[in-house]
C-alpha cells in the first residue's frame, strides 16, 4: 500500500511538473529588448484583440504571420519605453489610472461598472485592460517628457502662420489620415533606398487596384499607428508635417497619394474622412495647485502623504490654500501667486492634470494625483466658457504648430530609441 501510494504521489508530480513545463514552453521569450523581455503570450494577446476588434468591424486582416510581425515591434517599442520610463522613476498610481478610466467610461456614456462589464465581455480580463491603459499612460509621458523639449515656436512663426492662414482663406477643415510608411534604415545605401521605393510602388499599386487601405498597412506598414490600419486621428492641414499638408492640399476622400520620401523612408496616404470645424466657444477652467516633487531626500510616499494631509486640512478648514502653495509647492511659476494657474483650457496641461482638471467641480480639491512633473493637488476655482477671440486664434495655431512638430519629433524619437537598443529575436511563432 505504502509503494502504491508512493507511486501514485510521484505520477501526480510529474504530471504537475509536465504542465508546469507545457505553460513555460507556451508562454516562453520571444524576444530580449535590451534588459527585458517579450513573451510569447504577450504577441498573441495584441494578435487576438486585433482580429477582435476587425471582426467586429467587418475588416478583412492580413495573414498571422503579418500580424504577428507588427505585434512584436509594437511591444518592443512599448517594452524600450517601459525601461526608460522606470530610469526616469515616472509612475502612474492606481489613483491616476482610475481617474483615467473613469474618463474614458464617460466618454462611452457609461457608468464605471457598466463599462467594467462591456471590458469583461470584449476582452475577458478587466485587470489586465487596466494594466494595459496604465503602460499607455507610461508611454505616453515618456515621449511627451522627451519630446516636447525638442520643440521650440518662436512668436515671430505663429504671426506668419496665422497671417499666411488668413491670405489663404484657410478653413477649419480637418482630415482623416491614413499612412503605410515603408520605412528606410538609418544611414540607409543606395540598396536599401531602391529597395524600399520598389515596395512602396508596389503597394501602390495594390490600393490603386482596390486593395483595402487598412488591411494593406497592417500588413505592410512601419508606422507606430499599422496595428489601427495606419489611421492618424484626425487633424487640421497645419498640424500635419508639411509634407503631408501640401501632397493632401485640394484632394478630396479615399484619393491615394504618394509615395512621399522623408528621412523615415516613404510614405503613401489616404484621406478617410473629411469634417468641418467649426469652434466657436472654448471651455476654460481656473484653478490653483500645490506641487511636491520626489526626490533622493523625499520618497514617493513621503511626497503622497504630505498632499494627503493637506488635502485633510484644506477641507476641515484647517489651511488655506493659498498659504500652503506659497509654503511647500515646488512649482516656481505658481507659488508665490498661492498656486494660482489662471484662465487656461485644460487641454494644454499634461493628461494626468487635464482628466483631473476636468472631473473637478468648482471649489472641488482633488486627491493626490501623479504627473512626470511630480505630486499635485488641485483645485478648480471657476469654470467659463468664452469666445474664441484673436488670443484664442494665436493659441490654437501655436497649437496646431506644436502638434505638427510633435509628431514628427515623436516618430524620430522612437527611431532613435529602437535603434539603439539591442534587440534579439528568439521566436518567430
Amino acid at each position: 500500500m505504502k509503494l502504491s501510494r508512493l507511486i501514485s504521489t510521484a505520477l501526480c508530480c510529474c504530471l504537475s511538473l509536465s504542465s508546469i513545463a507545457a505553460e513555460q514552453e507556451i508562454d516562453r521569450v520571444a524576444v530580449i529588448v535590451d534588459n527585458s523581455v517579450v513573451l510569447e503570450s504577450d504577441i498573441e494577446d495584441i494578435v487576438k484583440r486585433v482580429k477582435r476588434n476587425a471582426a467586429a468591424a467587418g475588416q478583412t486582416l492580413p495573414s498571422d504571420t503579418a500580424l504577428r510581425t507588427q505585434a512584436t515591434e509594437r511591444l518592443i517599442l512599448t517594452n524600450l519605453q517601459l525601461q526608460m520610463a522606470q530610469r526616469m522613476g515616472l509612475q502612474i498610481s492606481d489613483a491616476q489610472l482610475d481617474d483615467t478610466i473613469r474618463n474614458i467610461a464617460q466618454g462611452e456614456n457609461l457608468s464605471l461598472e457598466a463599462f467594467r462589464q462591456q471590458v469583461i465581455t470584449e476582452e475577458g480580463d478587466y485587470q489586465r485592460f487596466r494594466e494595459r491603459v496604465r503602460e499607455e499612460m507610461i508611454t505616453g509621458e515618456v515621449v511627451r517628457a522627451n519630446v516636447q523639449r525638442r520643440v521650440y515656436i518662436s512668436p515671430q512663426e505663429v504671426e506668419s502662420v496665422m497671417k499666411l492662414m488668413d491670405e489663404q482663406g484657410a478653413s477649419n477643415e480637418q482630415y482623416n489620415l491614413g499612412q503605410i510608411l515603408i520605412a528606410i534604415p538609418n544611414q540607409a545605401s543606395n540598396d536599401d533606398i531602391t529597395e524600399a521605393k520598389s515596395r512602396a510602388d508596389k503597394v501602390l499599386q495594390l490600393l490603386r487596384e482596390g486593395s483595402d487601405f487598412k488591411r494593406i498597412a497592417i500588413a505592410s506598414s512601419s508606422g507606430s499607428n499599422a496595428l489601427e490600419g495606419g489611421d492618424l486621428g484626425w487633424m487640421n492641414i497645419n498640424e500635419m508635417p508639411t509634407l503631408f499638408s501640401e501632397a493632401i492640399r485640394g484632394r478630396k476622400k479615399t484619393d491615394i497619394i504618394g509615395p512621399l520620401r522623408s528621412g523615415a523612408g516613404f510614405h503613401i496616404l489616404t484621406i478617410f474622412d473629411i469634417r468641418g470645424e467649426n469652434v466657436a466657444e472654448i471651455n476654460e477652467v481656473k484653478s490653483r495647485h500645490i506641487l511636491i516633487k520626489p526626490s533622493i531626500i523625499l520618497s514617493e510616499d513621503r511626497a503622497r502623504t504630505m498632499l494627503t494631509d493637506f488635502v485633510s486640512k484644506l477641507r476641515s478648514g484647517e489651511a488655506d490654500f493659498a498659504q500652503l502653495a506659497k509654503q511647500h509647492s515646488e512649482d516656481p511659476g505658481s507659488k508665490l501667486n498661492g498656486g494660482e494657474l489662471g484662465w487656461s483650457e485644460p487641454d494644454v496641461f499634461v493628461p494626468a492634470f487635464r482628466d483631473t482638471l476636468n472631473r473637478l467641480q468648482v471649489n472641488e480639491i482633488s486627491e493626490p494625483f501623479r504627473t512626470e512633473h511630480g505630486w499635485h493637488i488641485a483645485q478648480v476655482i471657476d469654470k467659463r466658457t468664452v469666445d474664441a477671440t484673436a488670443d484664442k486664434k494665436r493659441q490654437q495655431v501655436y497649437r496646431m504648430i506644436f502638434n505638427r512638430r510633435f509628431n514628427e519629433e515623436s516618430t524620430n524619437f522612437l527611431r532613435e530609441l529602437r535603434s539603439d537598443a539591442h534587440i534579439e529575436v528568439r521566436s518567430e511563432g
